[in-house]
């Protein structure tokens, strides 16, 4: 197979990096890529949201499959551009893709599917924002209900704060949604759907806020690991049946088949598991833990999934190994990233024992050295054989690199180390579950 990566980000080198694992993807293309992928495939300077450019570069190529990395060129209907081209693609049509570029849309899709999710309202107007904050009271939950990158939610205990960002978003004609507040961990499960049939990859937990013990504003994801040893025993499986597959069927007999990636952000509450939102495209940082444990074919896999033949791919085999993702910001991030600071120690890093380097927001300087291009500039991923020593070779890896004014996280995955995640009600436990 010949495949085409639309992206730029870490979630896209991820991606390349598996399906370079994969004996039977031949060639691999992207599109416009970062420069790290291009270190490891051709790379085209295309903008992945531009259906045409990404329909005549698709041609060019004579692409066998097509993946649609980012949301937002799923949002603006690439996809379905690709496809009545005659190109196969994996990626949701664009009113499929309304699961995520609507928190509305999805919250009636979950309605009508009888998925748990937090109460929510709709609000447009600053008085109808105000009512539901009081409705549901403190801490405050407040969405943009249009794609915002993962970084358009306030979580706060401040009214003040949360009526600010809700005005801020009807300030560009959107809408917001507001919800109860949702306790217990959070866990990431991607699944893959071709639209009728429905796989399961293995969960994930993702760390949203900019600072170590989960301070500071939202970002779009600051490090993720697997496997997840605390969970109860056939999670994923109540999952599948209680919220993937109903929201699957939905969205057929709405006659907007799902085919591709549904990413189900989940809760664990004192009331039993919860949906907290979907995407739908494989979550980053979440995706390079992931797949650094996939051993089957990512690149078959997909196919599958993008030609309705899901019902044939035989059970995906996973590594045994633990795998933590730590990734490296710019100073700035995530309100105002620097740009453009010289990059310097990723050779040394991916010289190391169980490290790679993802590369999201780089680019390449004057001198032809790398700089940071984005925020979240790279993301570096450690595998071990128990979730310690994972955590070692990521940090290791990260200690590396340097970058003028870098900011990480030196808590990925610590919690879950020592033994201390706590699932609200867990029976047996008093709550900690090991």
């Amino acid at each position: 197979m010949k495949i085409l990566v639309l992206g730029s980000g870490g979630r896209e080198h991820a991606i390349i990096r598996a399906l370079q694992r994969d004996p039977d993807v031949r060639e691999i293309h992207a599109a416009p890529g970062n420069a790290g992928i291009a270190l490891d495939v051709p790379v085209h300077p295309v903008d992945a949201t531009d259906a045409t450019d990404a329909t005549v570069l698709a041609g060019e190529l004579e692409a066998d499959l097509v993946v649609i990395g980012p949301e937002a060129p799923l949002a603006a209907g690439v996809s379905d551009a690709l496809h009545q081209a005659g190109f196969t693609v994996f990626g949701p049509s664009k009113a499929a893709a309304e699961l995520e570029a609507s928190k509305s849309f999805a919250k009636d899709v979950m309605a009508q599917a009888g998925v748990p999710t937090a109460a929510a309202r709709t609000c447009a107007t600053a008085a109808e924002a105000e009512a539901a904050l009081d409705e549901f009271g403190a801490p405050y939950v407040v969405k943009d209900d249009g794609l915002a990158a993962g970084k358009g939610v306030v979580v706060t205990a401040d009214r003040a704060e949360a009526l600010a960002h809700a005005r801020s978003c009807f300030g560009v004609g959107g809408t917001v949604v507001i919800e109860e507040f949702l306790d217990g961990p959070e866990v990431s499960l991607f699944v893959i759907s071709d639209g009728t049939n429905a796989i399961p990859l293995v969960p994930a937990q993702d760390f949203k806020r900019i600072g170590d013990g989960d301070s500071g504003p939202n970002t779009g994801g600051m490090g993720a690991y697997t496997p997840l040893d605390w969970l109860p025993a056939g999670f994923t499986e109540e999952v599948m049946q209680r919220v993937a597959r109903p929201v699957i069927a939905t969205m057929a007999d709405r006659g907007t088949p799902f085919a591709g990636v549904l990413y189900c952000g989940l809760a664990l509450t004192s009331r039993g598991l919860k949906v907290i939102e979907f995407n739908v495209r494989f979550g980053d940082p979440e995706t390079q833990a992931v797949l650094a444990r996939l051993r089957s074919p990512l690149g078959r896999f997909l196919m599958d999934a993008a030609t309705g033949c899901l019902a044939r791919v035989p059970e995906l085999q996973w590594s045994d190994e633990y795998a933590v993702d730590v990734v490296v910001a710019a100073a700035g991030y995530p309100e105002a990233p620097v740009k453009g600071g010289a990059l310097t120690g990723v050779e040394a890093a991916e010289a190391l024992e169980g490290v790679s380097v993802l590369h999201a927001g780089t680019g390449t300087g004057p001198d032809g050295g790398l700089v940071a291009s984005g925020g979240r500039v790279l993301a570096v991923v450690g595998l071990g054989e128990d979730l310690a020593q994972a955590r070692t070779s990521a940090y290791a890896g990260v200690a590396e690199i340097s970058l003028a004014g870098s900011q990480h996280r030196t808590d990925i995955g610590l919690l879950a180390e020592r033994g201390e995640i706590v699932v609200p009600g867990a029976a047996g436990t008093e709550g900690k579950v090991r």
